[in-house]
């Protein structure tokens, strides 16, 4: 199943900047082979619901042994049965209805 989730994962208990940590789970997601999208607050990942969330528990997995004690993830997730959707087909829908 496609599905396109929305995922930002805080590190606790490693201070005031968690980028480094950010970063990292980046990587996992990169190396996953998965379409992603940075944003301010989280990330955007679109791909097969097993490789999306395998990926997930591998970012939890690699910040843990970062040396994060704890992790709080926000998850969104959304499928669809009536056709293929991507990140992009979203974001050009919207930029259409505004003239964009």
């Amino acid at each position: 199943m496609h599905v396109i989730v929305d995922l930002c994962v805080v590190p606790l208990g490693v201070g005031v900047s968690v980028s480094e940590h950010v970063a990292a789970c980046q990587r996992v997601i990169d190396e996953a082979g998965l379409d992603s999208r940075l944003h301010a607050y989280g990330t955007n990942i679109e791909g097969d619901w097993d490789a999306v969330f395998a990926a997930v528990k591998r970012c939890h997995e690699v910040v843990h042994a970062m040396g994060a004690p704890r992790i709080s993830t926000t998850i969104k997730v959304g499928t669809r049965t009536d056709r293929l959707q991507t990140m992009d087909d979203k974001v050009k829908s919207v930029h259409g209805r505004l003239g964009r």
